[in-house]
């Protein structure tokens, strides 16, 4: 017995244990009911499902948030909170990127959400491990802070700048090491992943990446990219590792559930790489005043990015309001 609870009070991170495990069943239980429940055959998502699965996600979140608020006071709280819809926002930008990815290679809205579960698989082993090493070197290094900080005020202002870029699959290196370096197919093949095809030149039946594949490949790779920005961005809230990384987590499988409602209506939100690009410029400058001691109430960073947010979203839902829409919410 005095051993379960000193394993259970083990200090992992600065946290102990037990609440890395809740987090763990917890996470591991709502992927589990995803995959054997709720998508346990293909089929597509409706706007309508999609927004009943992203409002379970953020309840569940909600209620994390609270727990954290209840037992490690108000402050880690609303660290929590904040981390999360900073991470959520920036996302936004992420699923407009998977759409195209999907439309890209044809991508049937049946299995998109097959990839969008593997791929969420990726990406908490991949937060995992930069969140872990991002900790280490804020540990170690405090000045680090400041090149986040410079990272992100340098991708704000890049986003702020950029425009409507389109997104070029064509040249995508990773694209081109796949099709250089391994078979693919060109054709789907159901929602399989490789598939065993003779080769044509040896004759010899052998394993085939399938489109579907290719589409989980450039998912995880683009999903690293954005973290590359939301990870620091919510360094500027907390340096707690356990804070960081349960906020990203619990926002990327919100976002992602939603993703069906987004894609969507992908042309009203015209506008939202503004807001996206704002909040990352004073995500940036916040980080920057971290070193210096100087630290911004979390409340106040808080309301500034729902507010910023939210203005973004109504602005392009304002602006989008007159055109002729490109694709209409499924029912």
């Amino acid at each position: 017995m005095d051993f379960m609870f000193a394993v259970l009070q083990a200090d992992v991170f600065g946290t102990p244990a037990y609440f890395w495990m809740a987090f763990a069943a917890i996470v591991v239980a709502l992927l589990a009911f995803d995959l054997g429940v709720l998508h346990k055959d293909d089929h597509e998502i409706s706007a309508k499902e999609s927004f009943i699965m992203y409002a379970g996600y953020v309840a569940i979140a909600l209620a994390f948030g609270a727990w954290v608020w209840w037992s490690r006071g108000a402050q880690s709280g609303l660290e929590f909170y904040t981390g999360y819809v900073i991470e959520q926002s920036l996302a936004m930008d992420n699923i407009f990127v998977i759409a195209t990815i999907f439309g890209y290679f044809a991508v049937p809205r049946a299995y998109q959400h097959r990839v969008l579960f593997w791929g969420i698989l990726g990406a908490i082993a991949m937060r995992a491990i930069m969140i872990g090493l991002g900790a280490a070197l804020v540990t170690q290094f405090n000045w680090i802070l400041y090149v986040f900080g410079a990272f992100l005020v340098f991708t704000g202002y890049k986003m702020f700048k950029g425009g409507e870029e389109q997104t070029n699959l064509d040249s995508n290196p990773v694209l081109v090491y796949l099709r250089k370096h391994f078979r693919i197919t060109k054709e789907l093949h159901g929602h399989d992943f490789t598939v065993k095809q003779p080769d044509p030149a040896t004759g010899k039946v052998v394993t085939w990446l399938t489109p579907l594949a290719v589409a989980l490949i450039l998912v995880e790779f683009v999903d690293l990219i954005f973290a590359v920005d939301s990870v620091p961005a919510i360094f500027a809230v907390t340096l707690d590792p356990f804070i960081v990384y349960t906020s990203n987590i619990f926002a990327i499988l919100g976002l992602r559930s939603l993703y069906f409602a987004l894609a969507a209506a992908m042309h009203r939100f015209k506008y939202l790489k503004v807001a996206l690009a704002t909040i990352l410029v004073l995500v940036g400058i916040k980080i920057f005043l971290v070193p210096m001691g100087i630290k911004v109430d979390t409340l106040l960073s808080l309301g500034l990015t729902i507010g910023i947010l939210a203005a973004g979203i109504l602005f392009s839902l304002w602006k989008t309001s007159r055109d002729t829409p490109k694709e209409t919410l499924a029912n």
